[in-house]
């Protein structure tokens, strides 16, 4: 059985050396997982704080439901095209200089978005920010896997993908706090918020440049003996990863069945997450209260993010509980539908979001249970790339639907559908995982083995 359905086994262990890759594994957690994590908080507030500009920007631009859903969704367009280029200039370049690169110029056009001044330049910096943007998230899942072996990659990305749902915990509060500093300067509550939120992201660049390490063998802050340790780990894993090139990976089904897939859970997460705010407004909310309401859903899903992240890792049965969680992003999108007072409807919109991203913090573990080197770099950013398409997908199609039929029912169920067709490539991803390679035991062998040698007993 693949190792993305069954726990992997108990090779026998080697007290010593565990504990010395153990502890490089904590070292490398505080000194990477932070910082990388604010870098999200702040990629996906400058992403979908959109949803809370339109409370003001929308009336003062004359922005349609349309024209806002294609702004809001445009960025994911630049996106898309430059993923797999900014990921392999990633590889070649070094993690630490791009990813600073990346910050520094995303945090810069994210506050530049204040300056629209009507529905084309809103398209033009929207744009730019995804061409400025591409890389990051499939950057870091790449990097995290340079750094961290299999049996601890889950929960290192569940902390690290913590920050979608506490961004929107946090974030919404903070947007419409901001939105209230209208007219302060002569500027409006929404050019604050984008200024405000947008250029924190160009501090955390130049942090990046002076505290990651491209890989544990460059980190002097980790003592010889855990550079060996982990450098050891990790070239074990590699080498029994069949996929190394990036053609291979772009050839892969399994590569296509996980595009696919991302494809739908993002329509899901954006589709909601960008128009909360107005969903609520239409119940007659206060801009300040929809801040704090839009709060709720986020905290649920923060929480069950990371127990969900602890089961999987803990069973192994990566595919099954994705299939689990794409099942309550389906639930809680029709359950929106079918009630429309605020309280039900605002569970139902929780299940969703519960759903959506746990299932893709699951889902960013099981592109290197076959891919490494070149492959991993260029076809993980090649599976989101694609998946980023539903980050313009779900906003557009909401606020289309939205005009067409004067509610958000028909989008809610539109995104349940694309949730639905997942689940159908989840079943086909089951199918091609079989026979698979194993990825690494979750225990070190009884004695250290040299870099890229097998290990005993495994094929």
């Amino acid at each position: 059985m693949s190792s993305t359905t069954a726990a992997a086994p108990t090779a026998a262990i080697n007290p010593a050396l565990k504990a010395v890759e153990d502890a490089a594994i904590r070292k490398a957690m505080w000194r990477l997982v932070p910082i990388l994590m604010l870098g999200y908080f702040f990629n996906y507030i400058d992403r979908t704080s959109v949803g809370f500009a339109a409370l003001q920007m929308n009336r003062e631009l004359g922005l349609t439901a349309t024209q806002f859903g294609w702004g809001a969704g445009i960025m994911f367009a630049s996106y898309c095209l430059l993923e797999v280029p900014s990921n392999m200039a990633m590889y070649r370049f070094g993690a630490r200089r791009w990813l600073a690169r990346i910050m520094i110029t995303w945090g810069l056009a994210a506050a530049a978005t204040a300056f629209a001044v009507g529905p084309l330049s809103f398209y033009g910096l929207r744009f730019l920010l995804g061409v400025f943007e591409a890389g990051f998230f499939p950057g870091v899942i790449w990097y995290l896997s340079v750094w961290f072996p299999a049996r601890s990659r889950t929960r290192v990305l569940a902390w690290f993908m913590a920050a979608t749902p506490l961004s929107s915990l946090i974030g919404g509060p903070v947007s419409s706090s901001l939105l209230e500093m209208h007219g302060v300067l002569g500027l409006s509550g929404w050019q604050w918020m984008f200024i405000v939120e947008g250029l924190p992201a160009c501090l955390l660049g130049l942090l990046c440049l002076a505290l990651l390490s491209d890989a544990p063998k460059d980190a002097a802050w980790l003592t010889p003996e855990e550079r060996a340790a982990l450098t050891d780990a990790l070239a074990r894993e590699r080498h029994e990863s069949p996929r190394h090139r990036l053609g291979e990976a772009l050839r892969d089904r399994r590569v296509l069945a996980l595009a696919g897939i991302t494809f739908a859970f993002t329509i899901g997460s954006y589709g909601v997450g960008i128009w909360l705010p107005l969903i609520l407004k239409g119940h007659g909310l206060s801009t300040l209260t929809i801040g704090f309401v839009s709060a709720i859903p986020y905290f649920f899903a923060t929480v069950a993010m990371l127990l969900w992240a602890r089961v999987a890792d803990r069973t192994g049965r990566k595919l099954l509980n994705m299939a689990l969680a794409l099942s309550c992003g389906v639930v809680g999108l029709v359950m929106s539908v079918l009630v429309t007072s605020l309280v039900p409807a605002l569970v139902g919109l929780t299940l969703a979001l519960i759903g959506t991203i746990s299932a893709r913090t699951v889902f960013y573990t099981i592109p290197q249970t076959f891919l490494t080197g070149a492959a991993a770099a260029g076809g993980l950013a090649f599976i989101n790339s694609v998946g980023a398409a539903g980050g313009f997908v779900g906003p557009f199609m909401v606020g289309w639907l939205k005009d067409a039929t004067g509610s958000y029912d028909a989008g809610m169920l539109g995104m349940a559908v694309v949730l639905m067709l997942a689940l159908g490539l989840n079943g086909l991803l089951v199918l091609f995982m079989r026979g698979a390679p194993k990825s690494a035991p979750a225990a070190l062998p009884a004695s250290p083995l040299p870099a890229g040698q097998p290990q005993p007993g495994r094929s």
